[in-house]
C-alpha cells in the first residue's frame, strides 16, 4: 500500500498539463485501481505461499545447541584456513540471539587437523574459521529451507562464506553413518547453494542456485544452475529454497527470484544444511571477517 499512497500523493498535487480536469479525474481513478489490483495480487501470493509450510525444525540460536549442529572440520576448494571447533579463537559465538561464524586472522602459524576427502592434512595456517552442519542432527527431504543473516563487512579479496544444503548420505568429513558412501555431488550427495558471496568478484552480490552433477565424483558445472544476485549483505535478509513440484524456488525476503526448472526431483534425498565462512585464496586479511545468523529454519508443505 504504501506504493499506492505515493503515486495518489503525486497525483493529488500535481495535475497532468495535458488532460483536461474531467480525464484527469478519470485517468487518477483507473491508476488507482490498477495499483490496487496488483497490491491485492502480490499479497494473496504471499499469503498463499505462507498458508501452505509449517515449521518443523527452528533455531533461534538462544544458545550453541549440539542436537541441531556439529561443528565440521574439513578441507575443501583449497581453502587456506582451518576450521576448529568449539568457538576456538571466537570462530563460532553465540550470543544476543544470533550466531555469528567468522575468519579470524591468529596472528601465528597453528598446526591444522582438517583433512580432505582423500585423506591429506591441511598444512599450518595463521587463519581459523568457523563451520557448522545439521549431519546426523536435522536431516529433511525436500520442503523449504530459510536463513536470516547478515554479513558484517562484504566484497572483500577472499572472502567465501556460504548457507547451503548437502545430500546426507555425503562421504566427506564427518563420517558417522554406514549409508554415508555417496561421493559429491551425486544423488544422495547433491548440492544447493541458497547463498553464497565470493568477495573476489562482488559487492553486495550474492550467488543462489544448485550444482549441476556430470554423473561422476568431483564432476560438476558450478555456474549453470547457478546465478548471481544484488543485495545488501550488511543487512539482514532472509534467504530460502524450496521444493514447489519439481522445480527449486528461491527467494530473498520472500519474493522469488530465480528457480532451477525441473531440478527438484533431482534431489529427492535428505539434505542437512551448513552455514561456514570460508578463506578461498592467498590474499592477506587482518582482524576477523564475521557472518551473523539470526535464525534458521526448515518448513514442510501442510498435508
Amino acid at each position: 500500500m504504501c506504493l499506492f499512497f505515493r503515486i495518489l500523493s503525486i497525483l493529488c498535487h500535481q495535475k497532468p498539463k495535458w488532460l483536461p480536469m474531467k480525464k484527469s479525474v478519470s485517468y487518477l481513478l483507473i491508476l488507482i485501481i490498477s495499483v490496487l489490483m496488483i497490491e491485492c495480487k502480490t499479497q494473496e501470493k504471499k499469503a498463499e505461499n505462507e498458508s501452505v509450510w509449517e515449521v518443523d525444525f527452528l533455531d533461534n540460536f538462544e544458545t550453541f545447541n549440539p542436537d541441531n549442529w556439529q561443528d565440521q572440520r574439513i578441507w575443501v576448494n583449497n581453502e587456506t584456513h582451518c576450521y576448529v571447533p568449539d568457538n576456538q579463537y571466537n570462530t563460532r559465538e553465540v550470543s544476543d540471539g544470533t550466531l555469528k561464524l567468522r575468519v579470524v586472522n591468529a596472528g601465528k602459524m597453528l598446526p591444522c587437523d582438517n583433512f580432505d576427502k582423500h585423506g591429506n592434512q591441511h598444512p599450518e595456517t595463521q587463519y581459523v574459521a568457523g563451520r557448522i552442519c545439521s549431519k546426523n542432527r536435522k536431516e529433511f527431504i525436500k520442503g523449504k529451507w530459510t536463513a536470516r543473516l547478515r554479513m558484517h563487512s562484504n566484497g572483500e579479496k577472499s572472502m567465501f562464506p556460504a548457507w547451503w544444503i548437502l545430500g546426507a548420505q555425503n562421504n566427506e568429513p564427518p563420517v558417522q553413518e554406514p549409508d554415508e558412501t555417496v561421493c559429491w555431488p551425486l544423488t544422495g550427495s547433491g548440492e544447493i547453494d541458497i547463498f553464497e558471496h565470493h568477495g573476489d568478484y562482488h559487492h553486495d552480490m550474492f550467488t543462489t542456485g544448485a550444482i549441476e552433477s556430470l554423473g561422476e565424483c568431483d564432476k560438476s558445472n558450478w555456474e549453470s544452475m547457478r546465478r548471481n544476485f544484488p543485495a545488501t549483505l550488511n543487512e539482514f535478509h532472509e534467504y530460502s529454497v524450496e521444493w514447489e513440484g519439481s522445480d527449486l524456488v528461491y527467494r530473498l525476503d520472500g519474493k522469488e527470484i530465480y528457480r532451477n526448472v525441473g531440478q527438484g526431483d533431482k534431489y529427492p534425498e535428505p539434505m542437512f544444511a551448513i552455514l561456514n565462512f570460508a578463506k578461498i585464496s592467498d590474499s592477506p586479511m587482518e582482524g576477523s571477517w564475521t557472518m551473523e545468523v539470526d535464525w534458521v529454519k526448515h518448513e514442510k508443505r501442510k498435508s
